[in-house]
């Protein structure tokens, strides 16, 4: 999975370097110079925010403020203060973290994955609402359609489970298989073919489109 950061800061040599940094690490990199830039870019629903709070115009609290209702991921003050004032006032406006300037990149990097980390235990158990009035609830282990509950078998949840928590990502039935039995249990792949088949039928009763697509010669992929 891609992550997306939005990194805003006024300071352009700060911004070019976590720039330069996460694109390295493999991440998507949104970046922002003033607080304004920062509000337009929250659109690209980014999973994770590092956000300076020293900015002409419209500062890091405000903005946080602003978007706090309408974003859920964590959201990482980067600052030069280390009043505790300033900390209690970022935690009430909705901040996540506080990282103090200068800091040390790789701990910076650390602590953003840790985040992430927690972010992906939360969706785990969280109830997760997907397009189509389409609701998977991972901890209570049911699918839901609008009211009407989706019977599957324990396999059939935990492949739909699996591809719906990696999005976009293309599996083969064998990578499949592995992921959810290991590659000693004994067994043949194909089967994963039969649950994906049966998985389809059951939400072709509601759905008007495959929600599971075959990527012909490759896998399949989960594409809501």
């Amino acid at each position: 999975m891609t992550y997306k950061i939005l990194v805003v800061d006024d300071e352009k040599d700060i911004v070019q370097l976590l720039k330069d940094y996460f694109e390295i690490k493999g991440y998507l990199v949104y970046t922002a110079l003033n607080g304004a830039e920062a509000l337009e870019k929250v659109s690209a629903k980014p999973d994770i925010i590092l956000l300076d709070i020293n900015m002409p115009g419209i500062g890091g609290f405000e903005v946080c403020q602003r978007i706090r209702q309408f974003v859920s991921c964590p959201i990482l003050f980067l600052t030069a203060r280390i009043e505790e004032q300033d900390k209690i006032n970022g935690l009430m406006v909705g901040g996540d973290d506080y990282i103090t300037k200068p800091f040390s990149i790789d701990e910076l990097g650390a602590r953003i994955q840790a985040h992430l980390r927690r972010e992906e235990r939360k969706i785990v158990k969280d109830e997760i609402q997907f397009a189509r009035q389409l609701v998977i609830n991972y901890s209570e282990r049911k699918v839901m359609f609008e009211t009407y509950e989706i019977s599957l078998t324990k396999t059939e949840f935990d492949i739909l489970e699996f591809l719906s928590m990696h999005r976009g990502q293309i599996f083969s039935k064998e990578s499949i298989y592995e992921k959810l039995w290991g590659c000693d249990k004994d067994g043949d792949s194909n089967i994963i073919t039969e649950h994906i088949r049966r998985i389809r039928m059951k939400l072709g009763k509601y759905l008007d489109k495959a929600i599971i697509e075959t990527v012909w010669g490759v896998g399949y992929q989960w594409t809501l």
